[in-house]
């Protein structure tokens, strides 16, 4: 069966006990713990959308006490008022709006390198990938080290699914999570959706969330495609 992509709302959660550390997203976790002897002013996480990058962004915010400003709100110009006098800054390109100027970022960099500051960035692909035209930010990206988050395996995608269940306080039928972790999008975002919308479900039917019920709603969304 095809892997279905589900397009529910579910809130997400940055919390760091909602963070499952794993196989796919180890290498990056490190760079967050090894934090602040990192051997650049920028390092970059980059993997495929709902791999978990934004969540690992928040924990880094969190331990170096980052700001976290809206990308696409940055410019050369207004960048020391944005900065005020931060050392760490949190910067998500993992999303699908508009990236901040190249001059703004090539300024940030500068910035943080001559604080003894550090940027973390989340984005779908690794800087050095990035099509930048300033010669000067181009150089220093390539330079940046860039970790890789693979998505999920199936240990990854089983144990997420199970907080989430126990999370809402439900207890699926045994097979519910293995039945469910080959057959959707292998990212996180969408464990998160098809739990929200099995909840829906059983809530709604007065039932409980087994594996006839998860099949009726693959079933069901499959259609809508």
């Amino acid at each position: 069966m095809s892997q279905l992509v589900l397009a529910l709302e579910h809130g997400r959660s940055f919390a760091p006990e909602d963070f499952v550390a794993a196989p796919s997203n180890r290498a990056a976790l490190a760079w967050i713990e090894r934090y602040p002897d990192w051997p650049a002013p920028l390092v970059a996480v980059h993997g495929p959308a709902g791999s978990g990058k934004t969540h690992l962004l928040h924990l880094w915010r969190r331990r170096a006490e980052a700001i976290m400003p809206d990308p696409a709100a940055l410019t050369a110009d207004d960048l020391p008022r944005v900065l005020g006098d931060a050392r760490a800054v949190a910067l998500d390109l993992a999303g699908d709006g508009p990236a901040p100027e190249e001059a703004a970022l090539l300024h940030l960099y500068n910035l943080m390198r001559d604080r003894g500051g550090h940027v973390l960035v989340a984005a779908r692909h690794a800087p050095a990938h990035w099509p930048v035209r300033l010669p000067d930010l181009r150089s220093r990206l390539a330079a940046a080290p860039s970790v890789a988050i693979e998505p999920p395996d199936d240990e990854l995608l089983a144990a997420v699914l199970g907080k989430l269940f126990a999370d809402r306080q439900l207890r699926p039928e045994p097979d519910v999570v293995g039945y469910l972790v080959p057959r959707i999008e292998r990212s996180l975002a969408a464990a998160g959706r098809i739990v929200d919308a099995l909840d829906r479900r059983a809530l709604a039917l007065k039932r409980e969330i087994t594996t006839a019920l998860a099949r009726e709603l693959l079933d069901e969304m499959t259609r809508l495609l």
